[in-house]
Parts: structure tokens; C-alpha cells; sequence
């Protein structure tokens, strides 16, 4: 990494927790520790961008904090140690509300620096036609591919998985977090990330998904960046954009 100088009022979900082998509520355990890892649920702004906090031994990574970063904040579990605000990308709805969230719990802002960029301007009307909350900050880190960011007892190893953007990235849990990766805009419940937005490329896109087909075992949980949780496995099953 490279260092740098629903109940849905106010579009914030207010936390639900995922457990193993359920959708929400509860806590999530990924292996080996006696004590539980957990994955808090944000679902924020316009367009319903899952926002996650993985809390390991009580530090915690948020992962695409896209808008409503005041109300993410007041709905983290008690007493967590805030240790990144990683970004799988730098559209708007993923990164609009880092600023808010950094100033009110801290925590290091990373991204892909092929992205870095475009989340400086999250805060503007997008292609889509819609605005965040606030352009995103200059990042205290950039991560890019096989670099890990490491919290408890939990790793996220970087997968780089361009397509929908030229940085996007998945994160792939390792330690207690195995089993567990966020995918960002990559890869959907029956879908994938739309390609025909600037800086998208078909191509790219194909590459990525062939290497999630080669690389996630099938019983990785994905957390996708919008929509449902699902498996690996499920996804090459019924998927038919993992399918050619």
C-alpha cells in the first residue's frame, strides 16, 4: 500500500448484522477464534449501496461508506477501534460519504489509486444524473492488487477487478475473515456491474469474472455492493454472466 500527504429514515438502514448460513441478525463467525467476527449492514442513499463494517477483536473496516456518513457513525457497534474506510471503488454512491464518517470516527481512507480521481469527485452530478454527499478526500492510503489490510484477528487481501471502473477491487477475507469478500460492483446476485459508464470496459470486465470463477472457492460468502448476499457457489450455478 502506498501512503498519502432499513428502516431507511435519512437513508441509513441502522445496522443489521448477518450471521452465518442466515441473511441478517445476528452476529457472523468466520472461523477459529473464541471470539465472534461480525459484519454490520448500512443500506445508504439513492441508489441502496450496501455500506459494511467488518469488526474483528473490536477494530473495525468499513467498506464502501457511499453516502450518510453521520448516521453509519452513530449505528457502529459500541467501543469499535475504526481502522479503515476502504473503498472497491470511486463512484459516488460507494465513496460520498467518507468525509463525514473519517471526520467522526477516523479510520485510514483507501483506495485504488486508478480511482482516486474519480471518487475526488463524488460529491458532482454523476452520468447518472444524481449527487452524493460529499466529494470524496484524498486517500491516506492506495491499496492495489495482493496488498492486505489487516484488523483483529481478520485479513482483506486486494483482488484487482476492473470493469465497471478501471480500480475497482474485491476484497477477500483471510484469517478469521475467510470464507467472507466484498465485491463491490463487480459481481451481483444473478448479475454483474454495468460496463458503459466511463472508464468501463467489457473486456475488463470478462477477465475479472473469469478469475473469480478460478479463484473464490464456492462457499465464499459475496457481499456485493448492492442487493443480496450470496455464495460462489450459487453465482456459478445460476449466474449468466459466469457462465461463457
Amino acid at each position: 500500500m502506498s501512503e498519502h500527504d432499513e428502516g431507511r429514515a435519512d437513508g441509513c438502514c441502522g445496522g443489521r448484522h448477518h450471521d452465518e448460513g442466515q441473511g441478517c441478525c445476528g452476529r457472523h463467525g468466520c472461523g477459529g477464534t473464541g471470539e465472534r467476527d461480525r459484519i454490520v449492514l448500512f443500506v445508504v442513499g439513492p441508489l441502496e449501496t450496501n455500506c459494511y463494517a467488518y469488526v474483528s477483536r473490536g477494530e473495525c473496516l468499513i467498506v464502501d461508506p457511499g453516502n450518510s456518513g453521520a448516521k453509519v457513525a452513530e449505528h457502529l457497534p459500541e467501543g469499535v477501534t475504526v481502522r479503515y474506510l476502504a473503498a472497491t471503488h470511486g463512484h459516488g454512491d460507494h465513496v460520498g460519504g467518507v468525509k463525514a464518517l473519517r471526520e467522526a470516527v477516523g479510520g485510514r481512507y483507501v483506495i485504488h489509486p486508478a480511482d482516486a480521481e474519480l471518487a475526488r469527485h463524488a460529491g458532482e452530478p454523476s452520468e447518472t444524473g444524481r449527487a452524493y454527499d460529499d466529494n470524496a478526500p484524498e486517500p491516506d492510503l492506495t491499496y492495489e492488487e495482493g496488498d492486505v489490510l489487516e484488523l483483529g484477528s481478520a485479513r482483506f487481501r486486494v483482488m484487482e477487478t476492473p470493469g465497471h471502473t478501471p480500480g475497482s477491487v474485491c476484497l477477500v477475507g483471510e484469517g478469521t475473515a475467510t470464507g467472507v469478500a466484498f465485491m463491490g460492483d463487480t459481481l451481483f446476485q444473478g448479475s454483474c456491474g454495468r460496463t458503459d459508464l466511463t472508464g468501463g470496459s467489457p473486456r475488463d470486465m470478462s477477465l475479472s469474472l473469469a478469475r473469480l470463477k478460478r479463484e473464490l472457492d464456492p462457499q465464499t460468502r459475496l457481499f456485493c455492493g448492492h442487493g443480496e448476499m450470496t455464495t460462489m457457489g450459487e453465482e456459478l450455478a445460476s449466474n449468466p454472466y459466469l457462465r461463457s
